[in-house]
C-alpha cells in the first residue's frame, strides 16, 4: 500500500464541509489501506484528515516544524510524529516519506506545497502521483489559469497534465491508484 500526503487548510475558521471533506478524505485513505502523510498538525483539515483516517483503522503520519509544535498544534496522535527545523524541511521530509501527492481546499500554504511537488515532478525528481481534489469548484479559477499557461508559452503541456484534476475524495484515490499501478 502507498504513502499518501494530504495538502489541505489548517486554519481554525472553516466551514464543517471542509472540515468534512477532509475527514472523508483520511477514512478513504484508511479504508483502502494506505498510509496517511500530513502537515503534523491537528487543526482544521489537517487534524480532520488524520482523525479520519485514524478513525478507519489507518497509520498516520505527521511532519511538523517545531514552530507549530511550540504553537501546541501539533497532532501528538500520530504514528509517527517528525519534527524539523523549518516549513522547507517539512515539506522535503513529506515528499521522501510519500508515494502521491492529493490535494484538498486550502490557502497559501496548501497552494505551496502543490506545487512544490508538482514544481519538483515537472523538473523529475519524482514520479508521483499529484491530485486536486476540486470540490464544490473550489479551485475552478486556478484550474482554468493553468490551463490557459501551455497556449501563453509558460508551461508545456505535459507539464501541466502531471495534475489531475478530480471533483470528489474516491476519485482522487482511483486516479492515484491507477497511477502507481
Amino acid at each position: 500500500m502507498a504513502a499518501i500526503c494530504v495538502f489541505c487548510a489548517s486554519s481554525r475558521t472553516l466551514d464543517r464541509r471542509f472540515l468534512d471533506l477532509a475527514d472523508q478524505a483520511g477514512r478513504e485513505i484508511a479504508r483502502r489501506g494506505h498510509t496517511l502523510v500530513s502537515g503534523g498538525g491537528c487543526v482544521g483539515m489537517m487534524g480532520a484528515v488524520a482523525d479520519g483516517a485514524r478513525a478507519g483503522g489507518g497509520r498516520t503520519v505527521g511532519v511538523i516544524p517545531q514552530a507549530l509544535v511550540d504553537l501546541e498544534v501539533a497532532d501528538t496522535h500520530s504514528d509517527e510524529l517528525v519534527v524539523t527545523v523549518d516549513m522547507a524541511s517539512r515539506k522535503t521530509v513529506m515528499i521522501d516519506k510519500s508515494d502521491a501527492f492529493l490535494t484538498l481546499p486550502g490557502g497559501l500554504g496548501t497552494l505551496d506545497e502543490l506545487f512544490e511537488v508538482w514544481t519538483t515532478a515537472t523538473l523529475a525528481m519524482h514520479r508521483k502521483p499529484i491530485v486536486l481534489v476540486d470540490s464544490e469548484g473550489f479551485y475552478a479559477g486556478l484550474v482554468d489559469w493553468l490551463a490557459g499557461l501551455p497556449d501563453l508559452r509558460f508551461a508545456k503541456q505535459a507539464a501541466i497534465d502531471l495534475l489531475v484534476v478530480v471533483d470528489s475524495v474516491p476519485a482522487a484515490l482511483d486516479a492515484i491508484e491507477e497511477r502507481l499501478g
